[in-house]
């Protein structure tokens, strides 16, 4: 098959996703074509993962001036390709929008829920009704985005499947001490965009209740809200670190004691199957497709539930043989993860699907 990956600006999870999707599928070989942001092609690289060809195209997160200009080159790829997978509801209303009345199948994947603020809200829900109404299937990255798909009358609708990469070597090395920690102190590590869906308001508020504890709190990762974290931080002289953006996630991985994540919603949160591959201790608000990824390899707490978060880390924090168990548990449920070739077989599985629902089938020899 000649198929397109379409998707806007990325700021990881939904990247990574599809670099490993170009890859696993140009493996098999299929012809490869994405259509991104050129920020998002520098940052993951889809042509070294094996697209044939990356048109650069302006897709935010709002509508702009340049969205004319993208629903023509969208429409030459379309008209181009056997299947078309979008991700994300503008990339995915987007591509319908250029489809027009071309037969090609379009499959979205919606890696998002709607976004809070009514404005915002409003034009989700719209990219939300022109995808179930208009795209050959949907595919949800947590179940909450599966039924709301099927309710706003998506034809077919099921569960994406995104995992993390499995540790490929030795995590490698991390001075701590760079990062404040000092010595003979726990470590809880969170990675997460620092934006509000990721519920980091929790976090300080777990940092101050804990202040007596021997533990500090690092955060990887960047973002919008950081001026007003870093505020906080200061503010209440909190044992909280902000790194940043790193690189080097699973070096700290394994140099953490326990792994928080207060998010407010996720999906299949790469993350913590990071961490779960890791052998980390996890608490995790119970939210989106969390419970779906950890199970009982890790303590679940309802979302924004300070005392019920206070109570778990601050037992972990107490109890290391508690901790020891956990890990265990942590490692046992990342061998039951889906895998990299589990996510192709599943999206291959999709476009021979919707190719045969449409009276087509792929070229055995793609034209250039």
């Amino acid at each position: 098959m000649r198929i397109a990956m379409v998707l806007g600006s990325s700021a990881g999870g939904v990247g990574a996703h599809v670099r490993s999707l170009v890859a696993q599928l140009a493996d098999r070989g299929h012809d490869l074509v994405v259509c991104c942001p050129e920020a998002a092609e520098q940052q993951f690289g889809f042509g070294d993962a094996g697209a044939s060809l990356v048109v650069p195209v302006t897709i935010s997160d709002r509508p702009g001036r340049g969205d004319l200009t993208t629903l023509r080159v969208l429409r030459h790829v379309v008209n181009l390709c056997d299947v078309v997978h979008a991700h994300g509801a503008r990339a995915g209303a987007m591509t319908l929008v250029a489809r027009a009345d071309d037969p090609t199948p379009v499959v979205v994947t919606l890696h998002n829920t709607r976004p809070e603020g009514r404005l915002q809200g409003a034009v989700f829900a719209t990219l939300e009704r022109t995808i179930a109404l208009r795209a050959n299937a949907v595919l949800g990255v947590s179940q909450d985005l599966v039924d709301r798909a099927r309710a706003l009358g998506a034809a077919r609708v099921g569960l994406a499947v995104v995992p993390s990469r499995p540790p490929q070597g030795p995590p490698g090395h991390v001075d701590l001490g760079d990062a404040g920690v000092r010595p003979g102190r726990l470590v809880a590590l969170t990675a997460a965009r620092l934006a509000p869906q990721k519920g980091l308001a929790l976090l300080l508020d777990t940092a101050v209740a804990l202040r007596g504890l021997p533990i500090d709190f690092l955060v990887a990762g960047d973002g919008p809200q950081r001026a007003e974290l870093a505020e906080r931080v200061e503010r209440q002289s909190l044992n909280v670190r902000l790194l940043g953006r790193r690189s080097d996630v699973p070096a700290l991985l394994a140099a953490a004691d326990l792994v928080i994540s207060t998010a407010v919603w996720e999906g299949q949160p790469v993350f913590l199957q990071e961490a779960l591959h890791a052998g980390a201790p996890i608490v995790a608000t119970d939210v989106g497709g969390t419970r779906a990824v950890v199970g009982d390899g890790g303590i679940l707490v309802p979302a924004g539930d300070a005392p019920a978060m206070v109570r778990e880390v601050r037992g972990l924090v107490l109890d290391p043989e508690r901790r020891v168990g956990l890990s265990a548990r942590a490692l046992a449920r990342a061998a039951q993860l889906p895998s990299l070739r589990d996510a192709a077989d599943a999206a291959e599985h999709v476009y021979e699907e919707v190719l045969s629902q449409a009276g087509r089938s792929g070229h055995s020899t793609p034209s250039r």
